[in-house]
C-alpha cells in the first residue's frame, strides 16, 4: 500500500499557530493569519480583530489557551480569513499578576486594548485618546490598532539602488515633517510634511550636493504626546502614520520616498530610539509594552515613588540587556533594511545599550552592539552612535563598544564652536579635530580606527541652528512652556555683539554671515564625515530656540524664504560641499599622517594659550589630487600669513570667507592665481589655496 497516498493530518501549526515569526504574518497557502506575541508573565491573552465599521466591538475575539496557543513565553494563534473576512485591524488584551516590585513590577490590565509591538502599520481611530491609555480600564475604540498586512506585497522597487558613498559622503539631517511643512516650501499642500513631500525636494538636494539624508525618527510615535521631533516611540516596526498623505499609506509612501532618494544616489539613514518609549513613567499611558510585559521591557528601580529608571530623560528606559528586547531591536532593524531598504541607522543615546539592569555599565562589551554588527543583514549598513545617554554616561571614541561604528563627535562640535568664537587655548584642539580626531579614534595597532568614523558637525536638531549659533548668546525657549529652563544651557554660541535680529546693526549681520561661512569651511575641510542640519545651508533660524522638541509650527519648520534671502550664503555652502567632494585628499579612509604639515603665521604653530591662528598644508599627491594650503584666523585682528610651502605660480585662491559673494569662493576654473609669498588674512576668516 502506498503510504504517501494517505491523507496527512492537519499541521500542528495550522491548528495552534506558530511561535515564529513574531507579529502577524499572512499564510497564503492556508489563507490565514498567524499571530505571535511574547509575554513572560501573562496569565491570559485575548486576540481581538476589528472591521472598519465598529472599533468598539471586535468581529472576532479569541481567548488563547496556554495548552494550545503558547510555546515557551510566546503566545500564538492561527486565524483563517474566512472566520473574519472583514477584519482590518487587531489588538490584544492581556492579564497577569498585579503590583510587584523591581524586577517583578507588573502593569497588567485585562480590559486594556494593547498594540502589538511587531505591528508593521498602526491605525489611529477617530476617537483615539492618549488619556484613555493613562486611565485603568477599557479603551476600546480609543486605542491604536495594528493593521493586518496586505496579502500580497505589490511594491515595486524597480532597479532602485544606491551606492555606498565614501569620500563624498555628506550627511543632511532632516525632519520629514519640518522639511516641507512650511507653506513657502513650494510643495503642494496635500504633500507638505510627508514622505512624498521629501520627494518633491530631491532636485534641491541634488543641486546642494548632499549624498545621504539622516531622518529624525520615522518610527510610529505618539501623535498626542506633544513631541514634534518624534523621540517618543510607540512602535518600532511601523512608519509614522501621520507622515503619509492618506490613511493606511505610511509604509508604501515611505518606501516610495526611499526608492526616489536611491534613484537620485542619496542614501537614507534613519534615527532610531531604542532607549525609551512613549509610555513614560508610572503616570504615562499603557499603549503596548507596559500592558504586555512591563518587567521585560523596562528597567525598574525598586523605588515606590520612582519605579522606572530614567537614563533617557523621558521617564523610562528600555531594558536592552533583556534577551527578548534585544531580539526585538534586531528584528526591527532587519525589517527596516529588508522591507524599507534603508542604508543605515543613527542610534539615539546609544550608550544605554551598555547599561545593565542595575545601572552599571558594560565597558568592554555590549551584547546588543555585538549582535548588530555580527548580523549578516545589519553588518552591511551604516551604524552611527550618539555615544552618550541622559544620565551622564559618555563613551565618545574608543570607549564605545561598537569599534567600527560611526559616532556623532560632540568634541568636534564643541571645540569648533569655541575656536571660531575666539575662545583661547584651542589651537591644539582645532588641529586634532581637523585631522580627524585621532585622540578619540586612534589608528594604532590595537584600535586601527578610521577618520570617517567621526561624524563631524557644528549643529544638529538638538540645539541652535547654525544661524542662531552666531546670533544668540542665550537660549530663548519660552514658547516650549518650561519657563526657559529646557535645552542646553551653554551652546558655546556668540551673537557677534547683538542678541537676536531685531535692530541688529549691519556690521553685526555681516560678521554673522562670515562666522557661519567659517563654520561651513572648517566642517568641509576636516577629515571625517560631515553632517549638517536642513536649512543651515541658507541660515534658517528658530528665533533662538535651542530645544524646539514640541514646536510643530513655523518655529521649527524650515523657512524656505531664507533660501532666496540668503542665496549668496547658500552658494558658498553648496560650493564648499562640491569642493570637498571633488578633492578626495580631504576625506580619506586613513589619517593624513605625513601628508599634512602644520604651520603658524610665519614658522611653527603657536600653541600658546592666547594663540588663535594656524595653517596647514595637505599634500594631495598620494591621492592623485591637488595640494591645499589652509590659513585659519579666529583672532579679532587681521594677520599676515607666510605661505610656507614656497612661492609657486600655480597657487590659486579658492576660498576667502572675509570676502563678499562671489569672491568668498570661486567656481572651478575661475580661481585667481596667487603668486605672493604672503597672504593678508582678515580677522575671523578662513583662506584656502590650491595648486
Amino acid at each position: 500500500m502506498n503510504q504517501s497516498a494517505q491523507p496527512q493530518p492537519p499541521s500542528w501549526f495550522s491548528i495552534e499557530g506558530a511561535a515564529f515569526p513574531l507579529g502577524v504574518t499572512w499564510m497564503a497557502d492556508e489563507q490565514a493569519y498567524n499571530f505571535a506575541i511574547y509575554s513572560k508573565h501573562a496569565t491570559a491573552v485575548s486576540l481581538l480583530l476589528f472591521d472598519e465599521l465598529n472599533l468598539r466591538q471586535p468581529v472576532l475575539r479569541l481567548e488563547l489557551d496556554h495548552l494550545v496557543n503558547k510555546s515557551g513565553r510566546i503566545w500564538h494563534a492561527r486565524v483563517s480569513r474566512k472566520d473574519a473576512p472583514d477584519a482590518k485591524f487587531y489588538g490584544y488584551q492581556i492579564d497577569g499578576p498585579r503590583g510587584g516590585q523591581h524586577f517583578d513590577l507588573h502593569a497588567f490590565d485585562a480590559e486594556k486594548l494593547l498594540l502589538d509591538p511587531y505591528a508593521t502599520e498602526v491605525y489611529f481611530p477617530e476617537e483615539f485618546e492618549r488619556e484613555a491609555a493613562m486611565r485603568p480600564g477599557c479603551n476600546l475604540g480609543k486605542a491604536p490598532l495594528g493593521v493586518l498586512p496586505d496579502q500580497v506585497d505589490k511594491f515595486d522597487w524597480g532597479d532602485s539602488n544606491c551606492r555606498f558613498h565614501e569620500h563624498d559622503l555628506v550627511i543632511y539631517e532632516m525632519h520629514v515633517r519640518g522639511f516641507t511643512m512650511n507653506p513657502n516650501s513650494g510643495v503642494a499642500a496635500i504633500r507638505r510634511g510627508t514622505f512624498l513631500g521629501v520627494i518633491d525636494k530631491i532636485p534641491y538636494l541634488k543641486q546642494l550636493g548632499v549624498t545621504a539624508v539622516e531622518l529624525l525618527p520615522v518610527h510610529q510615535f505618539d501623535p498626542q504626546e506633544n513631541n514634534y521631533w518624534g523621540y517618543m516611540t510607540l512602535n518600532f516596526f511601523a512608519p509614522h502614520a501621520q507622515y503619509a498623505t492618506k490613511p493606511g499609506g505610511a509604509l508604501e509612501e515611505f518606501r516610495t520616498m526611499v526608492r526616489a532618494l536611491h534613484d537620485a544616489d542619496i542614501e537614507v539613514i534613519v534615527d532610531v530610539v531604542f532607549n525609551h518609549t512613549a509610555e513614560g513613567n508610572q503616570f504615562g499611558p499603557s499603549y503596548s509594552f507596559k500592558g504586555i510585559d512591563n518587567s521585560t521591557y523596562y528597567i525598574t528601580s525598586g523605588s515606590p515613588s520612582q519605579p522606572y529608571v530614567n537614563y533617557s530623560g523621558t521617564g523610562n528606559t528600555l531594558h536592552c540587556k533583556n534577551r527578548y528586547v534585544g531580539r526585538m531591536i534586531l528584528d526591527s532593524l532587519r525589517a527596516w533594511v529588508q522591507v524599507g531598504h534603508v542604508d543605515g541607522f543613527r542610534f539615539d543615546l546609544a550608550s544605554i545599550f551598555n547599561r545593565h539592569a542595575d545601572g552599571s555599565v558594560s565597558l568592554e562589551d555590549s551584547r546588543i552592539v555585538s549582535a548588530i554588527r555580527a548580523d549578516p543583514v545589519l553588518g552591511k549598513v551604516r551604524l552611527i552612535a550618539e555615544p552618550w545617554d541622559a544620565a551622564g554616561l559618555y563613551q565618545l571614541g574608543r570607549a564605545f563598544p561598537g569599534k567600527r561604528w560611526f559616532q556623532w563627535n560632540g568634541r568636534f562640535r564643541d571645540d569648533m564652536r569655541r575656536f571660531v568664537k575666539s575662545d583661547p587655548g584651542l589651537v591644539t584642539a582645532l588641529m586634532c579635530r581637523v585631522y580627524g580626531s585621532d585622540d578619540l579614534f586612534p589608528d594604532d595597532l590595537a584600535e586601527a580606527c578610521h577618520p570617517y568614523q567621526s561624524v563631524n558637525y557644528i549643529n544638529s536638531h538638538d540645539g541652535f541652528t547654525l544661524y542662531d549659533q552666531v546670533s544668540y548668546n542665550q537660549r530663548h525657549n519660552w514658547d516650549n512652556g518650561e519657563e526657559n529652563r529646557d535645552g542646553h544651557g551653554d551652546d558655546h554660541s556668540w551673537n557677534c555683539g547683538w542678541e537676536g535680529d531685531k535692530d541688529a546693526p549691519s556690521d553685526v549681520l555681516q560678521l554673522r554671515r562670515q562666522q557661519a561661512k567659517n563654520f561651513c569651511a572648517l566642517l568641509m575641510l576636516s577629515a571625517g564625515t560631515p553632517m549638517f542640519t536642513a536649512g543651515d545651508e541658507f541660515l534658517n533660524s528658530q528665533g533662538g530656540n535651542n530645544n524646539p522638541y514640541n514646536q510643530d509650527n513655523e518655529t521649527a519648520w524650515v523657512d524656505w524664504s531664507r533660501l532666496k534671502q540668503n542665496s549668496d550664503f547658500h552658494r558658498f555652502f553648496r560650493l564648499m560641499i562640491a569642493f570637498r567632494k571633488s578633492h578626495p585628499t580631504i576625506a580619506r579612509s586613513r589619517f593624513w599622517r605625513n601628508d599634512v604639515r602644520w604651520y603658524g603665521t610665519d614658522g611653527d604653530v603657536d600653541t600658546s594659550y592666547e594663540s588663535r591662528r594656524v595653517a596647514f598644508f595637505l599634500d594631495g599627491q598620494s591621492q592623485d589630487d591637488v595640494d591645499l594650503y589652509v590659513m585659519i584666523n579666529s583672532h579679532w585682528d587681521d594677520a599676515t600669513f607666510v605661505v610656507q610651502e614656497g612661492v609657486d605660480p600655480s597657487w590659486k585662491l579658492v576660498v576667502d570667507t572675509s570676502c563678499e559673494s562671489p569672491h568668498d569662493i570661486y567656481e572651478p576654473g575661475c580661481e585667481p592665481k596667487w603668486t605672493a609669498s604672503e597672504f593678508p588674512v582678515k580677522s575671523r576668516s578662513v583662506v584656502v589655496l590650491t595648486r
